[in-house]
């Protein structure tokens, strides 16, 4: 039997539990007509009387009566998964794997899924530090971030933070006896603390701007990180100037821990965005991370 003569079946279930064409189109929501053209059809169909009809009422052949018993069970088990399919809807459950960096991790993504996960327990996420940009197809994630939202063109961007501003900091113990810089290019001459990005493939360049003016830098150091938490940790140790975001650093300045530098060149830079296929429906697991997520300013 075609798929597209499943509602044809639930009529002739409606006609023979009802006994009445009458009430079984009542039921359905159609014409009495339309509905006796359909069973008429159906028996034509199938080669074979459903349903005997006299005046006053509508009984099942013993064709009908047999279709009747298979039909009625399946029906009812069809019924009852797709009500526990709407209440899956309803209490969303599934893994969701999202790739970042610490300071996306930390500073946006936990604050905000740890409330969605006390609410929702049927829902897992696995974050996986990672600083290079990452195939989130090939690798199995469900989604990736990055700063700002030039993904590609199969790729849906949502912006999850605001924008991010870049700082220069060193420790009290660092500057001390020392000549604070001035412009970008004094950096050269001090140590400084390197990061390292897979997708750089080198050290990466601290860039500044200032009045429409852009100028990159690449500073010279003893040590080299892949971590931006590591990094802040060197600069209150003393080891150096470091290039961080500023929101990492913020607590630090203000309690004097960390003196900050060259404030008229920290560039602002567009905030992270949540990044994710467009080719598969979006799973309902998914769909409650990426709102939980957005930024809304």
């Amino acid at each position: 039997m075609p798929a597209a003569n499943l509602n044809d079946l639930r009529a002739f279930v409606a006609v023979a539990q009802t006994r009445s064409f009458t009430r079984a189109a009542a039921q359905l929501g159609m014409s009495r007509s339309a509905l006796s053209h359909a069973m008429t059809a159906l028996e034509a169909r199938l080669g074979v009387r459903l349903l005997t009809r006299t005046t006053r009422s509508v009984a099942t052949s013993e064709a009908g009566a047999r279709l009747l018993g298979t039909l009625t069970p399946m029906f009812n088990q069809l019924d009852t998964e797709l009500t526990s399919l709407r209440t899956l809807a309803d209490k969303p459950a599934g893994s969701v794997r999202i790739t970042a960096t610490d300071h996306a991790i930390v500073t946006v993504l936990w604050r905000k899924l740890r409330e969605l996960l006390r609410q929702y327990p049927d829902v897992q996420v696995e974050l996986s530090v990672d600083y290079g940009l990452a195939d989130i197809v090939a690798q199995h994630f469900d989604a990736g971030v990055r700063v700002g939202d030039v993904v590609d063109k199969d790729m849906i961007a949502v912006r999850i933070g605001p924008d991010l501003r870049m700082a220069v900091v060193g420790s009290p113990r660092y500057f001390d006896g020392k000549t604070l810089p001035a412009v970008p290019n004094d950096l050269t001459g001090h140590r400084c603390i390197n990061l390292r990005l897979p997708t750089h493939g080198g050290l990466y360049a601290w860039d500044f701007e200032r009045k429409g003016k852009s100028v990159a830098v690449r500073v010279q150091g003893q040590v080299t990180f892949n971590n931006t938490f590591l990094m802040r940790q060197a600069a209150l140790d003393g080891q150096g100037l470091a290039y961080l975001p500023l929101d990492i650093v913020e607590a630090d300045i203000a309690a004097g821990r960390l003196v900050s530098v060259l404030e008229d060149w920290w560039p602002r830079l567009p905030g992270f965005h949540l990044y994710y296929t467009s080719r598969r429906q979006v799973a309902p697991a998914m769909k409650l991370v990426i709102e939980a997520l957005r930024y809304r300013g």
